[in-house]
């Protein structure tokens, strides 16, 4: 007994010091993220182009992971992984003071680099937060870490909007934002170190195998297919961003604290669904996903400032709940000697299907509203019938194994 007890103690010790490194990496990034849209604006961009580097570098970021996963669960070299990914991730954040308008190009780049390093290090992430799931429960796990990373994201376009109040020209407000940002990367970095040292192989938490779902590799496919439809019709919030700004919907400078309400609203929800996901499973993806189905048509339809804020909230449970499920669901269907490989495919198919939406809906901007919100509704909503085909399966599958019926 006192084993479990320390076990899950130590359980709880390596979560929190992961949580922590998760909020001060996510005040800097979603910081930063939080004014892209109208920066790149500022800086010529075209919507399109703001679509198309919003989506090709969550693209990048994602198909990277398939490479970085598989090295990861073969080397075993998670902490590695991590420091290096975090490292890119963050400290390109600061260089984005130095970029002047004559070669704006370097922007994307450095938006792109940012993008990088997260896939390197989210595969090695998420597989040592599902280390430690058997002893707290995977929903509650990812949703706990999910929680910690929100309220970063929460604070960090805060911290960007108290900055830009600061400087009355606009574009030295966005140059000072990420260099000041620069210093919580350094603390990241600190906090990350520490936590290697303390738990310097967190992989052996976990002794005991997945719950072992049935046909868990054929549902794996069927899983892959759902979330990839669910990412297809996810508008980004840079294109929402690009889209208040360019509407007049609401002050330039009020953006990141729409964001910032969007990831407090993000955090709150990943702990509701995280708790469901343990009591009733993959079923409260499907009831979330359906908030999910009402963003667009507030944002790009109703262009009204309540519309706009209502749909954002929207857009944070949806987001919420992805975060929170999404990563328990390959916990349970994938062996740990394996999950960062999983993770790497999980999250490329997600983040290939997000460029491509990222690609369709920045082109419908420049041609019809209506039509940019008829792609994303359908888009999820046949993800959402997929989804529910994978839990009808889940089910039947899992009832047949015990001799039952349906």
């Amino acid at each position: 007994m006192n084993g479990k007890k320390d076990m899950k103690k130590a359980a709880w010790a390596f979560l929190m010091m992961i949580g922590v490194v998760s909020l001060f990496s996510d005040f800097v990034h979603e910081g930063a993220r939080s004014i892209y849209g109208p920066y790149l604006d500022l800086l010529g961009a075209s919507a399109f182009v703001v679509a198309i580097v919003s989506g090709f570098g969550e693209f990048i970021g994602q198909a990277l992971r398939v490479l970085t996963g598989w090295i990861a669960d073969k080397t075993k070299k998670y902490w590695l992984m991590m420091i290096v990914g975090y490292a890119i991730n963050l400290l390109v954040i600061p260089l984005l003071y130095f970029v002047d308008v004559s070669v704006w190009e370097l922007a994307l780049v450095l938006i792109l680099l940012e993008r990088v390093g997260k896939g390197i290090r989210a595969p090695a992430k998420s597989a040592l937060t599902s280390f430690v799931s058997p002893h707290l429960g995977a929903g509650k796990s990812f949703a706990i870490q999910e929680a910690f990373d929100q309220l970063g994201a929460f604070l960090g376009p805060i911290f960007v909007y108290v900055v830009m109040l600061l400087k009355p020209d606009e574009f030295e407000g966005y140059r000072l934002a990420f260099l000041l940002l620069g210093v919580f990367a350094i603390a990241t970095l600190a906090v990350l170190f520490a936590a290697k040292r303390r738990f310097p192989h967190p992989e052996t938490m976990e002794t005991t195998k997945p719950s072992g779902l049935h046909g868990a590799s054929t549902r794996f496919v069927l899983y892959l297919v759902a979330i990839g439809l669910i990412a297809l019709g996810f508008v980004d919030f840079p294109v929402i961003a690009y889209h208040a700004s360019n509407a007049a919907l609401i002050d330039v400078a009020w953006i990141p604290l729409l964001y910032a309400m969007a990831m407090g609203v993000d955090a709150l929800a990943a702990l509701l669904f995280g708790h469901l996901y343990d009591r009733i499973g993959v079923a409260s993806l499907l009831f979330a996903m359906t908030f999910s189905l009402f963003v667009t048509p507030l944002v790009f339809l109703l262009s009204g400032t309540a519309a706009l804020f209502a749909g954002m909230a929207l857009w944070g449970v949806a987001m919420g709940a992805q975060e929170s499920i999404l990563k328990a669901v390959v916990a349970s269907l994938v062996e740990k000697k394996s999950r960062a490989t999983a993770y790497g495919v999980f999250y490329a198919v997600f983040g290939g299907f997000w460029f491509l939406g990222s690609a369709i809906v920045g082109a419908l901007y420049e041609t019809s509203l209506g039509w940019l919100t008829a792609f994303a509704v359908a888009s999820q909503f046949l993800g959402m019938a997929v989804l529910a085909v994978f839990i009808f399966q889940g089910r039947r599958g899992n009832s047949a194994a015990k001799g039952g019926t349906i």
